[in-house]
């Protein structure tokens, strides 16, 4: 954990330094789905696209897009090593079966390849559209995420000297470690660390995660970035994401209201299957988690617990507990995940009012890993975090939509926007501010 960030920034004269090392570094959800969309979707041609929810920072007037570029290539030029292949064919399920298949792991160590891409640079903003299979599509969220992430800190940094630079990661290291005092008296306490695709740095996820490790002990349950589980031996945390029902309701739009609305539920379906009734942890939001509970299969009920992303956790909280209660399912038994937006504080008020309720647990993303707020010595906002975001935008041609539980977070055409609030019966509700 001794690393001087400082002499680190300051005096490297390397011609790239690559901000992705490996391709084991990226959410181990990425991974899961990737399998999925292996297996499933072979063929499907997909697009995406990567951008800056926060229009007030230019992300243009920092980063480089040549320099971005360079970043890129060299994550195209990757492939997976030898010793990742053997430690993902490691991961089991309850140490009995394995989770990744070995003709997945071999795809994945002899085939597989990102897609193209393409940077466009508008209204000071730098975007990056990427179309090909899904396959070679879907890992690029975190690594552009991270990379575009990191480049605005290290814009940031090359604005200090040295003595600057030390003041700037003090300032840092004594936030983090006053938001470690506040959680390490939580009796009873479960977090991991979610904190990959808006990172300060990959150096600085890494000492925040040894730090939490040290500090919290069994407390801190893991992490979502594969390539740092693989290298600390810590559990890899993940299951899905929001792409996935995306897709399957593009797909099923082209036939029936019918078919749109259960397409919410047909992906979990072969979720399950894919993954043999393991790794079942809703994430209901995509088009309204009400909507999403109330038409749900009595099976669902079944399933291990569910991720809180765009709604106020509180309150999706209460609601799946009451659904799972009126279903004659005990929510004690059952698992409880807020990820969108938590700070210490956040996760000390949550775990203290559900503990006892049901099995919480948190995972904590950009204000672990990027919490440079007010840590500037001369008290300039470049280091504040920012909305970056990458999301499915067609399928096999066909536009995509999230509705969320936060219109602020709501994505597609206004005219698909509207059909699909019909259908899922999922009107918007209040907009809340999207911070990180």
């Amino acid at each position: 954990m001794n690393v001087n960030f400082a002499e680190r920034a300051h005096n490297h004269n390397w011609k790239l330094d690559p901000i992705v090392r490996s391709l084991l570094d990226t959410d181990f959800y990425k991974l899961l789905m990737l399998q999925f969309i292996w297996k499933n979707f072979p063929h499907t041609q997909v697009t995406s696209e990567t951008y800056n929810r926060t229009l007030s920072i230019r992300l243009a007037d920092r980063v480089s897009a040549s320099a971005l570029r360079e970043q890129m290539e060299h994550v195209r030029s990757l492939r997976f090593r030898r010793s990742e292949i053997v430690w993902l064919a490691g991961n089991t399920f309850y140490e009995t079966k394995q989770i990744f298949r070995p003709d997945f792991l071999h795809w994945l160590e002899h085939e597989f390849r990102l897609s193209d891409y393409a940077i466009e640079e508008a209204d000071g903003q730098l975007n990056i559209r990427f179309s090909g299979l899904w396959s070679e599509v879907t890992l690029w969220e975190i690594y552009s995420l991270a990379i575009v992430s990191e480049m605005k800190s290290r814009a940031a940094m090359a604005t200090l000297n040295e003595l600057e630079l030390d003041v700037l990661y003090a300032r840092a290291k004594t936030r983090l470690w006053d938001k470690i005092e506040l959680l390490r008296t939580v009796a009873g306490l479960q977090l991991s660390d979610f904190g990959t695709r808006r990172r300060h740095s990959f150096l600085w996820q890494e000492y925040c995660i040894q730090a939490l490790t040290t500090a919290l002990g069994p407390a801190f349950v893991g992490t979502s970035n594969t390539a740092l589980a693989f290298k600390h031996d810590l559990e890899a945390i993940g299951t899905n994401g929001h792409e996935l029902p995306m897709a399957m309701a593009a797909l099923a739009s082209q036939g029936s209201d019918e078919d749109l609305r259960n397409s919410q539920y047909r992906v979990l379906d072969l979720w399950r299957r894919s993954y043999e009734n393991e790794l079942l942890i809703l994430l209901p939001d995509t088009f309204g988690t009400t909507q999403f509970l109330n038409g749900a299969p009595a099976w669902v009920a079944t399933w291990t617990g569910e991720r809180i992303d765009s709604k106020d956790p509180f309150a999706a909280g209460d609601e799946y507990i009451a659904w799972l209660r009126s279903r004659g399912v005990n929510p004690a038994g059952k698992r409880l995940i807020a990820s969108d937006g938590l700070d210490a504080s956040t996760i000390v008020q949550i775990h203290n009012y559900f503990h006892g309720r049901i099995r919480f647990s948190a995972g904590w993303g950009t204000l672990l890993t990027n919490d440079f707020r007010g840590c500037h010595p001369r008290n300039e906002d470049s280091f504040e975090p920012i909305s970056l975001v990458c999301k499915l935008t067609s399928v096999d041609g066909i536009p995509t939509v999230k509705l969320s539980d936060n219109p602020s977070k709501s994505t597609g055409p206004a005219d698909l926007i509207a059909r699909y609030r019909r259908v899922f019966n999922s009107p918007a509700q209040n907009e809340t501010p999207v911070l990180v």
